[in-house]
């Protein structure tokens, strides 16, 4: 019977996870590589904007889409590049979850950072894939390649045979 490879990199991290300081694990994120050229799509029941400053916050419900990523959160801080047109960075806290293609994880903060495709998730991380799940401090993802590390006292459940 063939293990499909993302169950045996869990596998791979829970044996090498002994042994690693300080506590870190890397992950898969999502099946896919996300395209970070795509639109993103903010909905929020407000909207604040300061062009001195050139951020913008959502707050209320805040749901960000970009392709088959989705960021849900109470309060999204958007930093606008120096044209004041395109996106620098996206700053989620009041109960942030991410999902892609059916792995979630959950943080009080997150920051994603737009050209780089890198979310960096901070404050009791929960990361679920199927029936499996890891806790942490810091989750870092790219979604370039899908991929993520786990950080700060990483705990593991794993389900043999569940990913």
């Amino acid at each position: 019977m063939a293990i499909p490879f993302r169950t045996f990199l869990l596998a791979l991290g829970l044996a090498l996870a002994g042994s690693m300081a300080p506590a870190q694990q890397r992950i898969a994120f999502g099946e896919l590589n996300q395209d970070t050229t795509l639109p993103v799509e903010v909905q929020a029941d407000q909207l604040t904007v300061n062009n001195a400053d050139g951020t913008a916050v959502f707050s209320g419900n805040v749901i960000v889409t970009q392709g088959e990523m989705k960021l849900s959160a109470g309060e999204v801080r958007v930093t606008y590049g120096a044209d004041r047109k395109s996106i620098d960075s996206l700053l989620a806290s009041g109960g942030v979850t991410v999902t892609n293609l059916g792995d979630a994880a959950e943080a009080r903060e997150a920051l994603y950072t737009i050209d780089s495709g890198v979310i960096v998730l901070t404050g009791d991380v929960v990361l679920t894939q199927g029936p499996s799940a890891m806790a942490g401090q810091k989750l870092t993802i790219n979604l370039k390649d899908g991929t993520g590390v786990m950080e700060g006292r990483v705990t593991t459940t794993f389900v043999p045979g569940g990913n």
